[in-house]
C-alpha cells in the first residue's frame, strides 16, 4: 500500500488514463460558445476570463 502522500499523484494518473481512453479515436465539436461551468468558476474565484488569441 502506497502512502497518503502519494495517492494524489496516483489519482491524477488514473484520471488522465481515463480521459485518455475515453477520448481516443473521439472527435472534438468546437460550438464556438463559451464555457459556463468555466466562466462562473473564474467569477467565483476572482480569476479574470482568458482571451484567445
Amino acid at each position: 500500500m502506497q502512502a497518503p502522500d502519494s495517492w494524489t499523484k496516483t489519482f491524477h494518473r488514473l484520471c488522465a488514463a481515463i480521459v485518455d481512453r475515453l477520448t481516443f479515436n473521439g472527435t472534438i465539436i468546437e460550438t464556438g460558445t463559451d464555457s459556463y461551468r468555466l466562466a462562473t468558476t473564474r467569477a467565483r474565484t476572482g480569476h479574470p476570463p482568458q482571451v484567445d488569441g
